[in-house]
């Protein structure tokens, strides 16, 4: 499953909102798929799902508010060779 289908896959099972509910572009934070506490649950999935910690200064709209810009967060921080840490729950 690519980067792109897990993230809808996650926001499909986790915050109840049917896939075809919203698009790749559509806002998190707008359309209240996604609230504040949902962003650090967003958050805590990018790390346990891809393997690497996300900096505070990092959780911005920019970065998690649509699947689109979370994928393209995701793709630039493995392709950018992002140091794999262990992320404890």
């Amino acid at each position: 499953m690519d980067i792109s289908a897990q993230i809808r896959q996650y926001i499909v099972d986790n915050f109840l909102v049917p896939d075809e509910d919203f698009t790749d572009d559509d806002s998190f934070l707008e359309q209240g798929i996604v609230d504040s506490t949902g962003v650090l649950e967003l958050v805590m999935f990018v790390e346990e799902t891809f393997g690497f910690a996300v900096p505070d200064e990092d959780i911005v709209p920019e970065n998690f508010d649509s699947v689109s810009k979370l994928t393209a967060y995701v793709k630039q921080k493995m392709s950018a060779g992002v140091p794999v840490e262990v992320v404890l729950v």
